[in-house]
């Protein structure tokens, strides 16, 4: 099973649905994921129950109740990983959207990997 689709879901369906907050099962790159989508403004908050081992998100909506995630889509699949050089990182929307890699420096965003100069594994797109 995929854990990171899974959560990607997840927060697509409570965004659907219009959810102020959301409950995931823990691990530790859900942790950092959660974390890139904090430092970017996506989401407003996080909390870690570590008696109940879940990540608790505060969902971040803009008037009138649009979220600000529009879409989150994974890209590496475990049936098909998706790589690249750091030369080679896509743009989402032109800039206006991230791209979460997974490197050797930790989770971190497209932005982030271009100006470390550092390629890894294209987990999703967030815009």
């Amino acid at each position: 099973m995929d854990v990171i689709a899974d959560f990607l879901t997840r927060v697509r369906n409570a965004t659907y649905v219009k959810h102020k907050l959301l409950e995931v099962p823990f691990s530790n790159i859900k942790k950092e994921i959660v974390r890139v989508l904090l430092e970017n403004g996506y989401i407003l908050d996080y909390k870690i129950e570590e008696d109940k081992k879940t990540i608790k998100i505060a969902l971040k909506y803009y008037k009138e109740n649009i979220s600000v995630i529009q879409e989150i889509i994974r890209i590496s699949k475990p049936g098909l990983r998706k790589y690249c050089k750091y030369k080679n990182i896509p743009r989402v929307l032109n800039g206006l959207g991230i791209a979460i890699i997974s490197t050797s420096s930790g989770i971190i965003t497209d932005k982030q990997a271009k100006k470390k100069k550092i390629g890894g594994e294209i987990l999703c797109y967030v815009y």
